[in-house]
C-alpha cells in the first residue's frame, strides 16, 4: 500500500516537478482542521491510485518556501502536477467524490 510522501523545500523538484508519473499535492498545516478532515483521504487515494499516481504532502509552515513561490493563499490546497507542470487545483476541505472527480479529469 502506497503512503502519501513527505516533500520539503529542498525535495519538491525531484519528487514532483521531474516525477515521471503524475502527482497530486497536499499543501497543509499541523493547526488545519480542514487539512487534517481530508488528510484520510489523501491517504486512500495514494493507495488507490498506487502506480497511476504519486501523491505528495507539503506543510506550509515548514516549507514556506516552495507554498511562497506557488502562491499557496489557502489550506488545504490540492494541485495536480502533469509532466512537471500544475494543471489544477481544489480548494478546500472536499469530499473523497469530488477528488476522484478532479484526478478522472487528468488521469488517462
Amino acid at each position: 500500500m502506497s503512503e502519501p510522501v513527505a516533500v520539503t523545500d529542498q525535495s519538491f523538484e525531484q519528487e514532483v516537478l521531474k516525477s515521471d508519473i503524475p502527482v497530486l499535492v497536499d499543501f497543509w498545516a499541523q493547526w488545519c482542521s480542514p487539512c487534517l478532515a481530508v488528510a484520510p483521504v489523501v491517504k486512500e487515494i495514494a493507495a488507490e491510485y498506487d502506480g497511476r499516481l504519486k501523491v505528495c504532502k507539503v506543510d506550509v509552515d515548514t516549507n514556506r518556501q516552495v507554498a511562497g513561490q506557488i502562491g499557496i493563499n489557502s489550506i488545504p490546497t490540492l494541485l495536480f502536477f502533469k509532466n512537471g507542470k500544475m494543471v489544477d487545483s481544489l480548494i478546500g476541505a472536499v469530499p473523497k467524490p469530488m477528488i476522484i472527480q478532479f484526478l478522472s479529469k487528468h488521469l488517462d
